[in-house]
């Protein structure tokens, strides 16, 4: 697929996986909507949505940056029409923006059960309400939901049935809505086979994890080879990232690990 001119309407595109997807596409002429929260620099975390923005263009694509809480209704539809009015229609969606924390049931206060569930699952679920009617318009429309494999076992939900629950809501939004607009959009997931090095799993697992991970490369290829599928008929699949680069014949791995050496820690879900 020919990327160039496409729009492509990224959520928590302001670091960490959702903008390296959006550089990489960026690099093949993609129009880049950023819709992220952080409008100003954030003590811990690197980049706002403005930096995105330039760092994008930079790559060759052209970039709008808006500021978004996906989990406010109003701001969701004012991001799409003001995509919508620059660009002219938006032909792929990434559903990106998460919330995590990784406790037990006693452990998980409520506001950050909500917190969780209002971004993870609500947010995928309105921002591709939002995007749809555009979608259907597009030449090869496509929506990716960065959310794990639906396996249904108590191993997976057991250390973090809150987190486990928000996250399987996204991957539930790309079984149901693969089903309801089969052979008009493709709704597929893609999640990584190892812990990925960005800021959040920095401040989660700290140095240690950070060397035993990929660097998010690795998933912005793997969106990449998805996204130029054919999306009336690749759909409903629930895409594991090493396996979408090997399917495409890229099987020098090493190229992504973040310290060259190191033993990767297997993701959460895998």
């Amino acid at each position: 697929m020919n990327f160039k001119g496409k729009t492509v309407f990224i959520t928590g595109a302001s670091r960490g996986i959702g903008q390296c997807i959006g550089l990489r596409l960026a690099r093949e002429g993609a129009n880049i909507i950023i819709a992220a929260k952080t409008a100003e620099p954030h003590p811990k975390l690197p980049g706002t949505v403005y930096t995105a923005a330039e760092e994008m263009e930079k790559a060759g694509g052209q970039a709008l940056p808006l500021v978004v809480d996906v989990r406010e209704e109003a701001q969701v539809y004012e991001a799409v029409n003001q995509a919508v009015a620059k660009f002219g229609g938006i032909d792929i969606l990434i559903n990106n923006a998460s919330a995590i924390q990784l406790t037990p049931t006693l452990q998980t206060d409520m506001k950050r059960y909500d917190l969780m569930h209002q971004i993870n699952t609500r947010g995928t679920f309105l921002c591709s309400k939002a995007c749809i009617p555009h979608l259907l318009n597009a030449e090869n429309p496509h929506v990716l939901n960065i959310s794990p494999p639906l396996n249904m076992e108590t191993r997976w939900f057991a250390p973090h049935v809150a987190y486990t629950m928000a996250k399987f809501g996204m991957s539930m939004c790309v079984l149901g809505m693969a089903g309801e607009f089969k052979g008009k959009i493709a709704f597929n997931a893609l999640w990584p086979r190892t812990a990925i090095a960005t800021a959040a799993v920095n401040m989660l697992g700290g140095e240690a994890m950070m060397r035993a991970s990929r660097k998010p490369e690795i998933m912005a290829d793997a969106a990449y080879f998805i996204l130029s599928q054919d999306a009336k008929t690749y759909s409903g699949n629930f895409l594991i990232d090493d396996e979408v680069l090997q399917a495409n014949g890229i099987t020098d791995l090493d190229q992504y690990a973040n310290v060259p050496g190191e033993k990767l820690a297997p993701d959460f879900f895998i």
